[in-house]
C-alpha cells in the first residue's frame, strides 16, 4: 500500500532507477549472447564458460534474485502509473482521437511495449533459465547453454519472433532511457535532444547485438 501513497514523481523515480539497472543487465546479456555466434564460427566454448560462471553459484543466485526484484518493481510501478494516468485523464481520453503534438508513439504505448517485453522475458525464462540455472539449483545436470541456443535459433519462427521482440525492446528502451534521465533532473531543453540521440544510439547498439544472433542463424540455416 505504501507504493500507492507515493507521489507521482516518487513512483517515476523508482521506475527510472529500476529501469536503468535493467538496462545495465540487458547490456551485459547482449555482450554475453554474442559469444554464441563467436563460438559457432570459431569453434570455441566461451558461451558455455560464461554459463558455467553464472550457474548455481552464490553470487549468481544473489544477482538473479536482485534482478527478479527489479523486474517485479518495474512492472508493478508501471501498472500503477498507467492506471493513475488513465484515471487522471478522465474524459480527455475520449475527446482526443488525433496524435498529440510532440508526443512520441513509444511514449503513448510504453505499457503495451512493456507487456510485449515482459511476455518474452517469461518465454526466455522457460527456454533458458528453467533448463539451466534452475535445473542446477535443483541438483540436476543443467542443459548445455550453447546447444540450447543453437537448437532454438535453428527454428525460423523463433528467430522471427525474437526479431519482433527486439523491435519492441528498442522502442521501450529508447524512450525509457532518456525519460529516466528526464525524471532524475536532466530535463532542460538543451539536454533532452542530446539524451534522445544518445538513447537511440545506445539502445540501437544493444538491440543490434541481440539482432545478430537470429539473423546469423537464419542465414546459416538458409544456406544449409
Amino acid at each position: 500500500m505504501s507504493c500507492l501513497k507515493m507521489s507521482s514523481i516518487g513512483k517515476k523515480t523508482v521506475q527510472s532507477i529500476t529501469g536503468g539497472a535493467l538496462i545495465l543487465f540487458i547490456t551485459f546479456h547482449a555482450i554475453m549472447n554474442i559469444f554464441v555466434v563467436v563460438d559457432h564460427i570459431a569453434g570455441t566454448e566461451a558461451y558455455n564458460a560464461i554459463c558455467d560462471f553464472l550457474g548455481a553459484k552464490w553470487y549468481a543466485l544473489v544477482g538473479t534474485l536482485g534482478l527478479a526484484i527489479l523486474v517485479v518493481l518495474h512492472f508493478i510501478f508501471a501498472i500503477i502509473l498507467t492506471v493513475q494516468n488513465y484515471i487522471a485523464r478522465g474524459r480527455e481520453r475520449y475527446a482526443v482521437s488525433a496524435r498529440p503534438n510532440g508526443v512520441e508513439w513509444s511514449s503513448r504505448n510504453m505499457f503495451v511495449l512493456g507487456i510485449v517485453v515482459f511476455g518474452f522475458i517469461v518465454l526466455h525464462l522457460i527456454n533458458f533459465w528453467a533448463k539451466m540455472q534452475l535445473t542446477e539449483i535443483m541438483g540436476c545436470e543443467p542443459a548445455n547453454g550453447y546447444e540450447t541456443v543453437v537448437y532454438l535459433f535453428s527454428k525460423p519462427v523463433y528467430c522471427i519472433l525474437y526479431m519482433i521482440w527486439l523491435v519492441a525492446l528498442w522502442f521501450h528502451l529508447a524512450h525509457g532511457m532518456w525519460s529516466a534521465f528526464h525524471t532524475l533532473g536532466w530535463n532542460n531543453n538543451k539536454w533532452i535532444p542530446r539524451l534522445k540521440c544518445i538513447s537511440n544510439i545506445y539502445t540501437g547498439i544493444i538491440c543490434g547485438l541481440f539482432f545478430i544472433i537470429p539473423l546469423y542463424f537464419l542465414i546459416v540455416n538458409f544456406i544449409a
